[in-house]
């Protein structure tokens, strides 16, 4: 059988491109972002460091006393994300937020540097919170989630009840977390997938920022310093690896079915034009939660604590309260 000379052509380019992909990681290392330095060296004047669970947590404390309150940040954000909200909510007490691993200034392991589970999951940063509590000496919290950080924080109230005095969960993603199937897990994990991946998450410069506008109510809002302090932490070595080990740890996640089992009060709190975690999500939440409190910001985006910080912090302020007497 006579093959067009085109076709031959083509079936010879993908073979030669299979042979690369397969053959390329095995014999060279990966390219590595340029312009990259450790991550204290970006520290601001009020950041602080603490090991926990052999990672070097960057995380920021104001206020004294209880409540304490942590703040958990969501994907492609850091402590940053808390600037407008922080000092007055330490008004009520201690305000704590740290950066979850593959983001902000905390140190960004490499395979091969952790025993067990990838510090990327889930129930990883769930029990590194845990972790920063102790080494703080906190014995309980009110834990305030955004977004992929409302998911730690629910996952910490399922694992850790005892130490638990409040959910306050903004836009959480607890019902869009459906990730990856297991199976997918060994490929990403590939010497192959590593190799290129990171490639792949370079990209975020790009797509970042349409993420960031698609999360604002009125992206017009959006300053070139917010812009340039949510690009800071692309400068962190290790940055493009860690996010793409984060994307290898995401297995499949629903924690909705489970929250009933949560006894903290909780409160939710969404946009009323919540692009990312459609607003409709958070009110079919608070539905088939008919314990938590809910509160809708008007003319809000996805972010709530940067957008509208002084109806938030209205919003938090009478729910500490109810969580005090836990």
């Amino acid at each position: 059988m006579n093959v067009h000379p085109i076709v031959r052509g083509v079936v010879a380019v993908v073979i030669v491109m299979g042979l690369v992909i397969v053959a390329v990681p095995l014999f060279l290392p990966a390219p590595q972002a340029g312009g990259t330095v450790p991550p204290a060296e970006l520290a601001d004047p009020d950041s602080r460091f603490r090991q926990v669970g052999g990672i070097q947590v960057h995380y920021k404390m104001m206020g004294q006393g209880e409540p304490v309150m942590v703040l958990l940040h969501g994907f492609g954000a850091s402590t940053y994300s808390w600037r407008e909200v922080m000092e007055p909510l330490s008004r009520m007490g201690t305000v704590i937020a740290f950066d979850r691993p593959a983001f902000g200034l905390t140190q960004r392991p490499m395979p091969g540097e952790w025993e067990g589970a990838s510090p990327y999951s889930v129930e990883a940063q769930a029990d590194l919170t845990v972790g920063l509590l102790d080494e703080l000496g906190v014995k309980k919290a009110v834990l305030v989630g955004h977004s992929a950080g409302g998911a730690v924080a629910t996952a910490v109230a399922l694992r850790y009840p005892e130490r638990v005095q409040g959910l306050v969960l903004v836009a959480p993603a607890v019902q869009s977390q459906v990730g990856l199937p297991r199976w997918v897990g060994p490929l990403l994990a590939s010497r192959q997938l590593r190799w290129f991946g990171p490639l792949l998450m370079r990209s975020i410069s790009q797509w970042g920022e349409r993420m960031l506008t698609t999360a604002w109510y009125d992206p017009s809002a959006i300053t070139e310093q917010v812009r340039a302090s949510y690009r800071k932490p692309l400068r962190c070595e290790n940055w493009d690896r860690a996010l793409w080990e984060l994307v290898v740890a995401r297995g499949p996640l629903d924690l909705s079915a489970q929250m009933s089992e949560i006894q903290a009060p909780i409160l939710l709190i969404t946009g009323d034009n919540d692009r990312v975690v459609e607003t409709e999500e958070t009110l079919r939440l608070a539905e088939a939660l008919p314990n938590a409190q809910l509160q809708v910001i008007a003319n809000c985006g996805h972010l709530p604590q940067e957008e509208r910080p002084q109806e938030f912090v209205g919003a938090v302020f009478p729910f500490l309260f109810i969580a005090a007497l836990q």
